[in-house]
């Protein structure tokens, strides 16, 4: 049976645990399998104890083949095994740790089977998180290590990009604040596979491979943010640092830093050697000669399509993220930050498509208020108020197709829009959120809510009630109603303005979508 939010979301809190101490986590991804063990202060910095890190052939069996083979469950078995003999001396055991897979593994058509024979056979609980969650993770690492220098993202715009051996996975920011995130897929195992089976030069091929797809990728990040006006590239990833350990003079404590033509050169330089040269001259092996030659490929490539003059290369992986995920609980700052870039990535995307936001931003702040009021009655957390939040950003969203019908379009858009720091059940929930900000309450034949597992269909019924009333309160777009409160009877919700004008239209409103409020709570809303 399959999990559902709620469970995920216990599971989450157990496993992000706010105490300090000695912690570990395991990155199952294309390439390997690595493990980190840190130990944790009061205040969430941490101290690398131990790294490890094994060759893995999952990528290369699922994008190949589609799955993982018999061989590739046996050999990852083995690593996880020695894995545990390296924790046992840390007194940590397989049940204490997180285990996150990555692209190969939400690719595998049998990834089931395999995260159960891991549990049965290793102890270890294999989470896969999807591409948003990845990046997310990767944010908080790259904020950690560059927290000494918050010049380089807060006055600059910056893409933040890492190669991966499935996926490619970047974001953009505009003076620190997150305008978009994406995940392509382009990886220097998909690009190794397709080299295999062409007959031309691996050179030639991949820019030939490349060029369209890095083309058309950039076509769409200048959608959210012009890429000549980027000034900073933060490149992740172990082809990242060894150009950083081959090149930069200037070595931080958690980063390097290094300069365009300087990058350019030195991708260019490693892409005309033969492998053999590269082993021989850099001591790396053969897989590490691939990937590396690859991965500098993509990166001198996007790059020259920016603006960017400085290269910063951090010392962190998504492994610290997963670590710095499990403290993030201690400090209320980094919580709120995080929500500020969830919140500007879906301000990003409602611009993208002309959305009415003076509405959307009163909406919001009506939404948030009455979610606030009614906190015994939904039982609701802090992230169900940010998925309202965002729900409340871009209920309208769906205008910029076609007015009529547009809470349909606007799920539509949500449901197929990346929104950092949101995983695909988030976005499921918020997407029937925005369907059911007007019009009808969901019906049996309504597939994409009844698709949703309970927990998610109640959390999806609480938001919209008060999205439609939030809605109904702003009905002529003016942002009329500014001061409110509120008061519960037996049997009503009473909202209460300030204001001195005649809101007949906005009570007209509430009337009519006002029934799906009373649904759920019980209570009538009313504004006086």
């Amino acid at each position: 049976m399959s999990e559902t939010p709620s469970q995920k979301s216990l599971e989450l809190k157990e496993n992000y645990v706010n105490s300090p101490g000695i912690h570990a986590a395991i990155e199952m991804g294309s390439t390997g399998i690595r493990l980190i063990i840190a130990e944790i202060d009061s205040k969430g910095d941490l101290k690398i104890l131990d790294r490890a890190s094994k060759q893995s052939r999952i990528g290369r069996d699922v994008f190949t083949m589609g799955s993982i083979s018999r061989d590739g469950m046996r050999e990852t078995i083995a690593i996880l095994d020695s894995f545990s003999e390296l924790l046992a001396g840390y007194d940590l055991h397989p049940s204490d740790i997180q285990v996150m897979g990555t692209s190969a593994l939400r690719e595998a058509s049998n990834r089931d089977t395999f995260m159960d024979r891991i549990s049965l056979q290793t102890g270890f609980r294999v989470r896969i998180i999807e591409d948003i969650e990845e990046n997310h993770l990767m944010y908080l690492a790259v904020k950690k290590a560059l927290e000494d220098e918050r010049s380089y993202l807060s006055r600059s715009n910056a893409m933040i990009l890492e190669v991966g051996g499935g996926t490619t996975e970047l974001m953009i920011l505009r003076k620190g604040q997150m305008v978009s995130s994406h995940s392509l897929s382009i990886g220097t195992l998909r690009i190794d596979e397709q080299i295999r089976e062409s007959a031309q030069q691996p050179r030639q091929f991949i820019e030939m491979y490349l060029e369209s797809n890095i083309r058309t990728a950039c076509d769409i990040l200048a959608e959210d943010l012009q890429l000549d006006s980027l000034r900073i590239f933060v490149l992740i990833g172990a082809d990242a640092r060894f150009a950083a350990n081959c090149l930069s003079e200037k070595v931080f404590g958690n980063y390097a830093v290094l300069d365009r033509k300087q990058f350019i050169e030195f991708a260019d330089y490693v892409a005309n050697m033969s492998t053999e040269e590269c082993m021989a001259q850099y001591h790396l092996s053969w897989n590490e000669v691939e990937n590396y030659t690859a991965g500098l490929t993509i990166e001198r490539m996007f790059l020259e399509r920016t603006g960017a003059d400085t290269i910063i290369v951090p010392n962190i992986s998504i492994r610290e993220g997963i670590l710095l995920a499990q403290v993030q609980g201690m400090n209320k700052k980094i919580e709120e930050e995080l929500r500020r870039q969830v919140v500007a990535s879906a301000r990003a995307l409602g611009k993208r498509f002309h959305y009415d936001e003076a509405h959307a931003a009163h909406v919001r702040n009506i939404s948030l208020k009455i979610f606030d009021a009614l906190k015994k009655e939904h039982g609701l957390g802090i992230h169900e108020r940010m998925l309202l939040e965002i729900s409340a950003i871009l209920h309208d969203i769906g205008t910029y197709l076609r007015t009529s019908g547009h809470h349909k379009h606007s799920e539509y858009i949500v449901a197929n829009s990346e929104i950092f720091g949101l995983n695909m059940d988030d976005i499921n929930i918020v997407s029937n959120v925005v369907r059911y900000h007007r019009k009808s309450q969901p019906l049996s034949t309504h597939v994409n809510f009844i698709a949703l597992p309970r927990e998610s269909r109640i959390i999806v019924l609480k938001l919209a009630a008060i999205l439609r009333v939030a809605d109904a309160l702003d009905r002529s777009h003016l942002g009329r109603i500014k001061e409110l409160s509120f008061e519960r009877t037996e049997d009503r919700f009473i909202i209460r303005t300030s204001e001195s004008l005649d809101f007949s239209l906005e009570k007209l409103s509430l009337a009519e979508k006002g029934d799906m409020f009373e649904d759920v709570f019980g209570l009538i809303p009313v504004l006086i």
